[in-house]
């Protein structure tokens, strides 16, 4: 999650140097073999887990960070699509500048659907340049990404046209999804039913905050949340800092998940949700001990869940 706009200067203007699939369709795409999953899975932790260790890797091996424009961030961009691509999604890398350097998004569509009605799910996959940025954002971006393969696993086929992105530079003011959003035309914005996403979803003195800015999304979530008999807050310190705001700005409706970053817990958060009172939800926000260590699995298993289900229930 990006700092506040006051704690920012102005980002370099973005400037396009690759094509990316940026409609609501998948030209000439089948559709995914296999029969239709009316439950969403199960995500395993340990996969999760997984992918947050390879992102630690990553960023351990280049220079402690994957900032944009450092060789950490096209690292594990290399590494979720990878993946992607194994398991049969179409992927595009995006690619802008920003601050005199080259950034990418990754984009990556599953197969079939309806190209009218398109549900997205997204995080940022970029650090700051003082840790490795493992809360932030290596969980949503990890989520998302088990998601996504679980969508594989399962041979999915929604009724909704699935798209899943990684956006590069939102630490340096939402650079990368903000420049996504405005090489749409307006017949593919008015395609996208919804975009969600996830910033930081396993603090380790976490709260359970949902986004109100869509009430079909927001009750989504809300939903999964109150099958586990976990309360849930409405979130309102990351407003406008993630990349939610470059959809929302256009009028696409959007929602998401956070566990919160440098606000105090108070004493009425711990005696609901556990965890230490007067204590930063993430004490580590944009600092070097954003590691694997500083990450709650019980938060982590459950943001993540939630991503699943969410996915499942409005693609249907």
């Amino acid at each position: 999650m990006k700092l506040s706009v006051s704690g920012r200067a102005a980002t370099a203007a973005v400037v396009a140097v690759a094509t990316v699939l940026t409609g609501g369709s998948l030209a000439g795409a089948a559709p995914a073999s296999g029969p239709s999953v009316l439950a969403a899975p199960d995500i395993p932790l340990a996969n999760v887990k997984a992918h947050l260790n390879q992102f630690q890797s990553i960023a351990t091996a280049n220079g402690g960070n994957r900032a944009h424009g450092r060789t950490g961030y096209r690292a594990s961009l290399d590494y979720v699509k990878a993946k992607l691509d194994a398991a049969g999604f179409t992927t595009t890398i995006q690619q802008f500048t920003s601050s005199g350097q080259i950034g990418y998004n990754l984009i990556a569509d599953w197969p079939g659907g309806d190209p009218e009605q398109v549900v997205v799910a997204g995080a940022h996959l970029d650090s700051v340049t003082s840790g490795p940025g493992i809360n932030d954002n290596a969980t949503g971006s990890a989520a998302v990404l088990e998601t996504a393969l679980a969508v594989s696993r399962a041979g999915l086929t929604p009724t909704k046209h699935l798209r899943f992105a990684w956006w590069g530079a939102e630490e340096l003011g939402l650079v990368g999804s903000r420049y996504y959003v405005n090489s749409l035309t307006a017949a593919n914005r008015a395609r996208i039913d919804g975009y969600l996403n996830f910033d930081m979803i396993g603090s380790s003195n976490p709260g359970y905050f949902v986004y109100d800015d869509d009430p079909v999304i927001e009750q989504t979530f809300k939903n999964y949340f109150t099958g586990l008999g976990v309360p849930t807050e409405i979130e309102t310190e990351g407003d406008g800092r993630s990349d939610h705001a470059s959809f929302k700005n256009v009028g696409i409706p959007v929602g998401g998940l956070f566990t919160g970053a440098s606000r105090l817990k108070t004493t009425a958060q711990a005696a609901k949700w556990g965890g230490t009172a007067g204590r930063a939800f993430d004490s580590c926000y944009h600092s070097s001990c954003d590691t694997t260590a500083a990450v709650n699995d019980t938060a982590l298993d459950r943001n993540s869940d939630a991503v699943a289900y969410a996915i499942w229930e409005l693609s249907d």
